[in-house]
């Protein structure tokens, strides 16, 4: 069945419907050895380059949706490669499919990572637009005022443009140490911590504990993964606006 040009990208994991469509716009695509232009449509099978290089749009054709979480630790490595021989998340994943990370944590961070087969699911998940609430518990250093937890909440410019909080609640904690529980709604590199260093604060450990819908079981170890169940997959579908799956 053929379908357009910009969503088989999508589906296999390459990038936005947006940004495939950027790319025709800008003639770097070929479809069977002819440049592609907007509104195209073709097969899975069909032969396709970017930028002169040949992509797989089969790679995540399978039927059904998988969703599965990772309790990740930290110390592990986001990234497919790494020159130091780090342990990578990608080692501690099945190899029955080709999984698409959703939304990275950084080498310090902990906690929930979602990877799935569905490309199109993924990167709607991560586009801001789709606003998923995450969730931190963050133990922070320091003396933390009323009127700093305003401010996260109001709002702080970063380098990289203007960042805040939906919510910031206390955790519990003693002494220097304080743990909360922040929420917001993008995915910026390093935000969480930038945010609270922004106001002089050291972030001495952060844990993501949810993501949209889905919530990290207190009973998933470190480094162990397990797969979200049907009703699980189809709240992420329908948080993004795609058709729910029968079959979940």
């Amino acid at each position: 069945m053929s379908e357009r040009l910009q969503k088989l990208i999508a589906n296999a994991g390459y990038g936005s419907r947006r940004w495939a469509e950027r790319l025709i716009e800008q003639g770097r695509i070929e479809v069977n050895n002819k440049t592609a232009s907007i509104g195209d449509q073709c097969e899975i099978t069909d032969k396709v380059k970017i930028d002169g290089r040949k992509i797989d749009l089969e790679r995540y054709s399978e039927e059904e949706t998988k969703v599965l979480m990772l309790n990740k630790q930290a110390g592990v490595i986001c990234s497919n490669k790494d020159e130091e021989g780090r342990k990578s998340v990608y080692d501690l994943l099945p190899k029955e499919s080709r999984w698409v990370m959703v939304g990275r944590l950084d080498l310090n961070t902990s906690g929930l990572l979602l990877f799935t087969n569905n490309g199109d699911l993924a990167n709607k998940l991560m586009h801001p637009s789709s606003e998923i609430d995450r969730e931190y518990a963050v133990r922070v250093l320091g003396q933390v005022e009323q009127e700093d937890l305003q401010q996260l909440t109001d709002g702080i410019e970063l380098e990289d443009g203007f960042a805040q909080f939906n919510r910031v609640s206390v955790g519990g904690g003693q002494g220097a140490n304080r743990w909360y529980k922040v929420v917001l709604k993008e995915g910026r590199k390093r935000e969480v911590r930038r945010l609270w260093e922004a106001l002089g604060f050291k972030v001495s450990r952060l844990i993501r504990v949810r993501f949209g819908e889905i919530r990290l079981p207190e009973n998933l170890k470190a480094n162990q993964f397990d797969y979200l169940k049907p009703g699980q997959v189809n709240l992420l579908l329908k948080a993004v606006g795609l058709p729910i799956e029968k079959n979940q």
